[in-house]
């Protein structure tokens, strides 16, 4: 009989008491030995606030009654004790708790940085910064709480209402079946209120990652705000989703609330009746007035606890949110899962081909039977329309994605045959928005390869031309770069760009027109950097403005995800078909300079 309950309980991976199993698994036996240490001083709170009710009896009949001024001085040493006690008790019971949750936390918070670091790019292409933030901020409080919640009640509330209760019984057992009434009454009523905090909790969730979304967003695209006058439609998002919140945080908050007036009724019933009965009895059949206390008392101070545990479901529910969605990102399927202990791809001429591979994002074909091929030691450029799948290209290679149909080989060697670390330690890529971490200069060009020593790093700054400026910052290499780069120029981002993929060494280049968005002078530099970058290199190049590929080996021209002509500029341009069209189509409409129509034609 057990095990069909215990089944059927855990039988649903995201229902509650799965949950709280697998928390406390994860969770729970890391600090057994703490919280041991825990439940031992919540004991002696629980044991001191028994005694503390306990003892009334002997003030009622030896102080009051009998007017024994000995006991008077007895009783007040012990009640000091007693509250002095669990006062200590108290306390070290929050130290050690908090200990531990501020522990799981930080753990939580590293579990799930590395795993989405592990996640492929599909799951960011549909994940806002809002959510993931939240995951990390709120899904691991939540997770904490939990915890914490469960430990209370078992320990704290739980022990103190078995502590109060035997006290309660012990001076009168009818008088505590009589005050047991009220709990029936009182978990139905809770169990209602349950599956409505559910609903309300996953919806807040939603509303607080629009919050972050919306903060990143003002953050990051601050001087388009400002420049179109956007902030008035910034802040309708804003108190939209702030309100969102506010409403659900009053609904979550009313029903939690609804606990007390129903304990306190339901209570206060209770508690008239036991007056009413007990009074009675001391008055008219002569009973111990002290025991009768001592039951009063127990049982005002049993109240509090009680009316925790009648609120425990409907927090806990309001915190599991946070935890099944912690889990549902922790149990994502891994981008490198399948591949760790697949063989090292070996790289000896850098031969890449595509052969009939097919590849959609969830909607239409981004490629569609695309076959080519860029030889070893080329320059083989990638030229179309937007949406032609110039850049799908470029991320089935590193695989950031896996392809449907067809192969994609690199040396005649399938790559998701090969781990994917390997694969990427092969390539290196230099894109026209370019990303910088906020952290030195060094660290940044670093990325390239980790171990590299300075020597190396200067030699590949100065390669890439950009040793000149990097030594007049501030502090040299040991400058920071800011979010994203901000502190340096379009050109400086795309130099040290340059200067990490020298450092890598990496056989394989791939460009995504990485000189598109600079002045000339600053193209010029980089031009001259990236033509030493991709000396005895297989280079792939995705080309946007055609005049910057007319002197590559090889041009493959694509539109709708398949391959319509392949050569070089002058064939191509002879051929009078899509390519030149593209030529005479981007020069003729557009005010592009002269230099670059002629050095087309």
């Amino acid at each position: 009989m057990f095990d069909a309950i215990s089944k059927k309980l855990f039988a649903d991976e995201e229902g509650a008491p799965a949950l709280i199993r697998r928390l406390l698994k994860e969770n729970f036996g890391q600090y057994k030995y703490q919280y041991m240490i825990a439940f031992g001083f919540m004991i002696i709170a629980a044991a001191a606030g028994a005694a503390s009710a306990a003892i009334m009896k002997n003030v009622i009949n030896q102080v009051f009654i009998d007017r024994d001024i000995t006991m008077v001085y007895v009783i007040s040493a012990a009640v000091v004790t007693i509250f002095l006690t669990k006062g200590f008790a108290t306390y070290a019971q929050t130290i050690v708790l908090s200990k531990i949750g501020n522990s799981i936390i930080a753990k939580l918070q590293r579990d799930m940085f590395e795993k989405v670091t592990r996640l492929g790019v599909r799951y960011f292409d549909h994940t806002t910064f809002g959510d993931l933030a939240t995951r990390f901020s709120h899904n691991t409080g939540a997770a904490r709480s939990v915890m914490d919640l469960i430990v209370l009640s078992a320990g704290r509330d739980v022990m103190s209402v078995i502590g109060l209760v035997t006290v309660m019984i012990w001076q009168n057992p009818l008088l505590s079946l009589i005050s047991m009434t009220i709990m029936p009454p009182a978990v139905y009523a809770v169990s209602k209120l349950v599956r409505r905090v559910k609903k309300i909790a996953k919806s807040q969730f939603v509303s607080q990652t629009m919050i972050l979304s919306l903060v990143k967003e003002m953050a990051l695209g601050i001087r388009v705000v400002k420049s179109f006058n956007y902030e008035s439609n910034m802040h309708s998002a804003m108190k939209s989703a702030v309100g969102d919140v506010e409403v659900q945080s009053n609904k979550i908050a009313k029903l939690q609330a609804r606990t007390s007036p129903l304990m306190e009724t339901l209570g206060g019933i209770a508690i008239a009746v036991i007056i009413l009965y007990g009074g009675y009895s001391v008055i008219a059949l002569g009973q111990d007035p002290g025991a009768f206390f001592a039951f009063i008392t127990a049982l005002l101070l049993a109240y509090e606890p009680i009316k925790r545990l009648a609120r425990f479901q409907v927090n806990l529910n309001t915190r599991l949110v946070g935890v099944r969605l912690m889990y549902e990102l922790l149990d994502m399927p891994e981008e490198n899962a399948k591949t760790a202990e697949k063989p090292d791809l070996k790289v000896t001429a850098g031969h890449i081909e595509f052969k009939g591979v097919e590849f959609d994002y969830g909607e239409n074909k981004a490629l569609n039977g695309l076959s080519l091929v860029a030889k070893p030691g080329e320059v083989t450029a990638l030229v179309g329309a937007s949406g032609a799948g110039k850049s799908t290209v470029f991320s089935l290679i590193e695989r950031f994605y896996e392809i449907d149909k067809g192969e994609v080989l690199i040396d005649d060697q399938d790559i998701r045959h090969f781990n994917m670390e390997s694969l990427r330690s092969k390539l290196a890529i230099v894109t026209q928005d370019t990303f910088l971490f906020d952290r030195t200069i060094r660290e940044n060009i670093l990325i390239g390869r980790p171990d590299a020593t300075d020597d190396e790093i200067i030699a590949a700054a100065k390669n890439a031309n950009a040793h000149e400026f990097i030594e007049k910052m501030e502090q040299g290499y040991e400058s920071r770069a800011g979010e994203g780069g901000t502190r340096l120029s379009g050109g400086q981002r795309q130099r040290l760009a340059i200067a990490r993929a020298m450092l890598s060494d990496a056989p394989i280049l791939l460009l995504d027109e990485a000189t598109s968005a600079l002045d000339a002078e600053s193209e010029s530099k980089v031009h001259s950097a990236l033509t030493r970058l991709m000396k005895g290199r297989t280079t792939l190049v995705i080309a946007h403005r055609l005049a910057t590929v007319r002197d590559a080996d090889t041009i493959h021209v694509l539109s709708h995800g398949k391959l319509l002509e392949s050569g070089t500029h002058n064939q191509l341009y002879e051929m009078d078909g899509y390519y030149r069209h593209l030529c005479e189509l981007q020069f003729t409409s557009s005010n592009e300079n002269d230099k670059d129509t002629k050095a087309l034609k």
